[in-house]
């Protein structure tokens, strides 16, 4: 599975439950579930991935493991360059 464009925001949703009954507290579940990724992404978190994103635009950031997904210079915060095509290694 390759990581999306989305940067930090992690948000994988629940089973939706067959119960009718249950419908309340799986909305209230996934919307705090969404509130929490909205809110480290504003914060500036950054999730390491193992991944490079699937169609990565110019200024994209990343911070990548270094090991499944190594840009170029080992583990750490990268930025894409789209006119190089390429990552480059912040720090």
């Amino acid at each position: 599975m390759r990581a999306s464009n989305l940067g930090t925001v992690n948000y994988a949703p629940g089973q939706v439950p067959t119960d009718a009954a249950e419908m309340q507290r799986f909305f209230m579940s996934e919307l705090q579930k969404i509130a929490v990724a909205i809110s480290l992404n504003g914060l500036g978190h950054l999730e390491k991935t193992t991944v490079a994103p699937i169609k990565p635009r110019d200024g994209d950031i990343s911070y990548a493991d270094g090991t499944l997904w190594n840009p170029g210079s080992g583990g750490g915060i990268y930025y894409y360059k789209g006119a190089a095509s390429a990552w480059i290694l912040l720090g």
